[in-house]
């Protein structure tokens, strides 16, 4: 991989702007307003990029798999928080029902909790990713140093736990700023966002969130779900309990196949060699 970062058109002429901002201001002080006025909205706009979480605005963003992997009628669900001690186990149990893949982004503190869950997660074929050491929610506002140890402690803790080491980066709710693509750009990891989500950590209906994610179901798809801070339905469980085997069926159905992130990622790269 090509160690050397560059900046995306966005985050190119936002540091532009910067720079003629202080030289500028140094010839003519009284245009001081103008400048300000632009570097509020330069900042304004570099805000609302990373709160879109499926922006390529601040860097490259997985909404949907490789071109080949959609080729070859693969589809990728995501799951995130965990692991969890009371649905992650039966999440596993679900998955091993259908014949089914899944990558879990974990939050490295959950792995240190829980580190048999994690084991038998890969054990049974799936992959952990990364989701930061803590999840913590002003991660998007976060200086690049204070991401870098995020990023850095989870990647560690994983690895540790697994021994294998995450290849994927999800951040916490998806929000970012442009700080980020250089701490995982410098660490070989690939952000990932969803193609699809169903906010079922607050949607409490298991029929609303499967009419979401099946909508329209095809080939390159990346659907998120939760087995930590998972909503619960009327009946006390985690939600995804509910949907997982109705989406696993409808993928089904459509003749598509379940793949890990890694495995879309070497899959796009082992059809090009060949």
């Amino acid at each position: 991989m090509n160690k050397t970062w560059r900046p995306t058109p966005l985050i190119a002429a936002s540091l532009a702007l910067h720079a003629g901002a202080a030289g500028a201001l140094l010839w003519q002080p009284g245009a001081w307003p103008w400048w300000l006025g632009s570097l509020v909205a330069d900042h304004a706009l570099l805000t609302a990029a990373g709160l879109w979480p499926r922006s390529r605005l601040l860097g490259p963003n997985w909404t949907r798999l490789p071109e080949a992997a959609a080729a070859r009628s693969e589809v990728a669900v995501t799951i995130d928080d965990g692991p969890d001690p009371e649905a992650t186990p039966r999440v596993l149990d679900l998955l091993d029902q259908a014949g089914a893949r899944a990558t879990f982004f974990c939050i490295g503190q959950q792995a240190r909790r829980y580190p048999a869950l994690c084991r038998e997660i890969v054990a049974r074929g799936h992959a952990v990713e990364n989701h930061s050491q803590h999840h913590h929610h002003s991660f998007s506002l976060r200086g690049p140093r204070a991401l870098a140890r995020e990023v850095d402690a989870a990647q560690q803790t994983l690895a540790e736990i697994t021994g294998v080491k995450p290849r994927f980066f999800r951040a916490p709710a998806g929000l970012r700023n442009p700080f980020l693509e250089p701490v995982l750009h410098r660490r070989d990891l690939t952000l990932a966002s969803w193609t699809r989500r169903a906010f079922d950590t607050r949607q409490r209906d298991p029929a609303r969130v499967l009419a979401i994610l099946s909508r329209d179901l095809a080939g390159g798809d990346i659907l998120l779900l939760h087995d930590a801070h998972a909503a619960r339905t009327l009946s006390g469980q985690p939600v995804i309990l509910d949907v997982l085997p109705g989406l696993l069926d409808a993928i089904r159905r459509q003749g598509l196949n379940t793949v890990t992130l890694a495995e879309a990622l070497d899959g796009a790269a082992n059809r090009i060699q060949s």
